[in-house]
């Protein structure tokens, strides 16, 4: 950092009107990510991506362009002809219309329209508005449009073949964290998870699990599966 040309070496050092302060800052260096996307289904308002792990949706922290909303600016995508009604409401370039977490693999939908945007997003809206209504874990996905499915490895050998979790999840203050932690609390937002065990793989002492979430609410997998005393290995 230099003010008026000289380097600044006292972090006390009080600025004078008209000074001119110049932070000479090293060069954005961001760790690596899989850049690979392939795609499972397009048509003329979505696009299915297989987002591999290691990879993060959005642009935040340390990964700025290494993201798969980056990749969607910089591809040529197949858009509706001219003549399509559909044309006027396309955008500049596909938009993720929901997250997947940084390590997750797996089906991520985006949307090449704003009708088709607000219609997934609406689908999506609707598992954690069941999640609300449906918290005794009676009648599981009836109404549901699109349904979310997990593969996770967690700690111990679960007892039963299957469980619903209905703790509600929400952000609470944490020393050292400025945005605060997400963790299972009363006072929460609803969110259901539905478990079922896949494998028992007793001489890892792990069980090999699939849960269908039916609200997206942040890192809910880790939560519930911790929260029943089952915490996630992968």
């Amino acid at each position: 950092i230099t003010v008026d040309g000289q380097v600044v070496t006292d972090p006390d050092m009080i600025l004078r009107e008209g000074s001119k302060l110049v932070y000479h800052r090293l060069a954005w260096k961001e760790p690596f990510a899989p850049h690979l996307l392939q795609v499972l289904y397009e048509d003329d308002d979505m696009v299915a991506l297989n987002k591999p792990s290691g990879l993060q949706v959005l642009p935040k922290g340390i990964f700025q362009q290494r993201t798969v909303l980056a990749q969607l600016q910089w591809k040529e995508w197949k858009m509706p002809p001219s003549s399509c009604s559909k044309r006027k409401n396309v955008q500049l370039h596909p938009v993720p219309v929901h997250r997947l977490g940084r390590g997750t693999s797996g089906l991520l939908l985006c949307a090449k329209t704003k009708l088709a945007k607000v219609q997934l997003a609406s689908y999506f809206a609707e598992g954690a508005a069941n999640a609300e209504k449906k918290r005794d874990g009676t009648e599981v996905g009836k109404e549901r449009k699109i349904s979310k499915f997990y593969r996770a490895l967690v700690t111990g050998i679960l007892e039963h073949d299957g469980d619903v979790v209905t703790q509600p999840i929400g952000l609470v203050h944490y020393p050292g964290v400025a945005e605060g932690l997400y963790v299972a609390c009363s006072s929460g937002k609803p969110a259901m998870s539905k478990v079922c065990v896949l494998e028992r793989l007793a001489h890892q002492n792990q069980t090999l699990v699939q849960v269908e979430i039916h609200s997206g609410r942040p890192h809910q997998i880790r939560i519930h599966l911790a929260y029943i005393g089952h915490p996630l290995v992968a």
